[in-house]
């Protein structure tokens, strides 16, 4: 028996879990590398690249995130309002002053891939600053990372 193509997106779409990460002690581009594959869908078996099947993404405690080596001072955000003169820089520490989970999105959203398909995937991605988090009803389950 052969599967057709609208069986696999349902049987990809009806499988979302939910998955907490706590992002204390991690390594911002090691832990980003690991939600992004949360949601994209490759952690799972049946992985398929022209299907999103990714899960959901809960990560908790945006502040406490670590930037090796010189980063903090040195890694530059751009953003650019499009009038003559408005280009806005900003460095990590700034960033992480003011809006700490700003730094984790950025980074995961520039790994996944551009287009609608990653646009959806992008907004399977929660972000807070602090432990607590509003997805408590959907019981997520704990990502397994290791510190390194």
């Amino acid at each position: 028996m052969r599967t057709t193509y609208m069986d696999t997106v349902k049987k990809a779409q009806e499988n979302r879990k939910w998955y907490v990460i706590d992002a204390t002690d991690l390594v911002l581009g090691r832990m980003a590398v690991a939600v992004a594959t949360v949601l994209k869908g490759k952690h799972k078996p049946t992985y398929t690249p022209h299907i999103d099947g990714g899960d959901y993404v809960v990560v908790v405690n945006a502040e406490k995130v670590v930037l090796t080596g010189k980063k903090m001072n040195d890694k530059k955000y751009y953003s650019h309002s499009q009038y003559a003169g408005g280009l806005r820089t900003r460095t990590a520490k700034e960033l992480m002053e003011n809006q700490p989970e700003k730094i984790i999105e950025f980074a995961v959203r520039g790994m996944l891939p551009k287009g609608p398909q990653g646009d959806n995937m992008y907004r399977r991605l929660y972000v807070y600053v602090g432990p607590e988090h509003e997805q408590k009803a959907q019981k997520p389950e704990a990502f397994p990372l290791e510190v390194k």
